[in-house]
């Protein structure tokens, strides 16, 4: 039998309403008990009647990862099926499954009756996709079960969850889950302290993003530096890196008047456990396009003859095709065969998210000597007092610091988000945390 938190229990008689919201710390056993329990439950009370049942995330990925994958482990793959065309079988009835970063993935089925949807991450969705699920919810027993992390005061959920609309919400701390080691609790706790995602995952208070990004890198930034050399017959350091078997990726960033030009070397190891700075550059003035492909090159050329390695990938940033195309056939002509394309752009807040949990839990590391201007963005990243598009938080881009760097950065290793982050949930599962042992 299964053993739930007070807090889970309370979830179970309670929460009956039209609207049912789990929201707080990361970590606390919000969603838990949904994959183990609430949504077969609702789905099998709801069988036979009209209405579609709907689970909607931030992506159609993100709920396989965070959802779909458990239950199937839990219930097997006769009961749990998988996506194809937006739709997954779920203990004998046909559902949808929805990313709500894509207006038109939800769309697809706007003129439909909910009787029952499952929301993952709901204060990451778009404002118009919970709109259209509330005007679709139109049964008596239509029901909404859904799970967030807060984010900024007025955020549009947090206005509908203060309406006088039929809501049930329950508020989690990180100590509300019982089940956690005090040791990984406290370590969280440390992660997260001085900065306004400590008031966020760790207490589930909604409140407006202010300080430094990446405070726990920026008090102590010579934990990240990678050390480990190779050794020679005699077993002696040579002044040569040991780095793990991987790919190398270059991002380079296109800055204007008042920006810089910068370039990030990155080496990723195939098993995502590792990511190193290996190199970065920055500059500014009055470049035209050959003295900047001058610039590229002779950095492409400096990572590989420092680090006798080839580059697997060079991503610029995907708006400049035609800097990407001159880039492209300079690589060409001087022999460099990595395949150059533009940036995939990822969200800059999800971005953000990686760069936050490589530092914690022991994946991120820099070459000391080479990476002075990267170190120095990401000591200085400060959000912004002000709230972005959708209220949501947005790194202060003033240019009184580095965005550039961590733009560049950030454009090596945002194709691989997904496969890191499945490193960092085992690394949580079993409470590694801060493995910087390099081995």
């Amino acid at each position: 039998m299964l053993k739930w938190t007070d807090k889970q229990r309370e979830y179970l008689q309670k929460a009956t309403h039209r609207w049912n919201f789990k929201i707080g710390a990361v970590r606390s056993g919000k969603t838990f008990q949904d994959k183990e329990d609430i949504i077969a439950r609702r789905i099998r009370q709801r069988k036979g009647l009209d209405g579609l049942v709907v689970l909607i995330g931030v992506t159609e990925a993100t709920i396989e990862r965070n959802v779909l994958r458990p239950m199937r482990d839990k219930f097997g793959s006769e009961l749990v099926g998988n996506i194809s065309k937006n739709k997954v079988w779920l203990f004998g009835e046909e559902c949808y499954a929805l990313g709500a970063e894509k207006i038109t993935q939800v769309s697809k089925i706007q003129g439909a009756s909910f009787k029952y949807v499952y929301g993952d991450e709901v204060a990451k969705w778009k404002k118009e996709v919970f709109d259209m699920v509330k005007s679709r919810l139109d049964q008596d027993y239509s029901l909404f079960d859904g799970t967030c992390n807060p984010e900024q005061k007025n955020h549009w959920l947090k206005e509908f969850l203060d309406s006088d609309a039929d809501i049930y919400i329950q508020h989690y701390t990180i100590d509300d889950n019982t089940f956690l080691s005090k040791t990984f609790i406290e370590n969280l706790k440390k992660e997260y302290k001085g900065t306004v995602l400590y008031n966020r995952y760790i207490l589930g208070l909604w409140c407006n993003a202010e300080g430094l990004i990446y405070r726990t890198f920026a008090d102590n930034p010579k934990k990240y530096i990678w050390t480990k050399k190779k050794k020679d017959n005699n077993g002696n350091e040579t002044e040569k890196y040991d780095l793990p078997p991987g790919y190398t990726i270059i991002g380079i960033d296109y800055g204007g008047t008042k920006s810089g030009q910068a370039f990030v070397a990155t080496r990723i190891s195939y098993d995502f456990t590792k990511v190193i700075a290996l190199a970065t550059e920055r500059h500014f003035g009055d470049i035209d396009p050959d003295k900047l492909e001058e610039l590229e090159l002779n950095f492409i050329l400096k990572v590989m003859y420092k680090y006798d390695l080839t580059v697997d990938d060079i991503f610029p940033d995907n708006e400049e095709t035609v800097l990407i195309r001159g880039l492209r056939n300079a690589c060409e002509r001087k022999g460099i065969y990595a395949t150059v394309r533009g940036s995939k752009k990822v969200p800059v807040n999800n971005r953000i998210d990686c760069e936050r949990t490589i530092i914690a839990y022991g994946i991120f590391y820099y070459i000391k000597e080479e990476c002075e201007t990267l170190v120095e963005a990401l000591e200085s990243a400060l959000w912004s007092d002000k709230p972005g598009k959708d209220n949501k938080d947005e790194r202060l881009d003033d240019f009184t610091t580095d965005i550039d760097s961590l733009d560049a950065f950030e454009y090596t290793f945002e194709r691989y988000i997904p496969q890191i982050t499945d490193v960092v949930e085992m690394r949580r599962k079993n409470n590694v945390w801060k493995s910087n042992n390099m081995d």
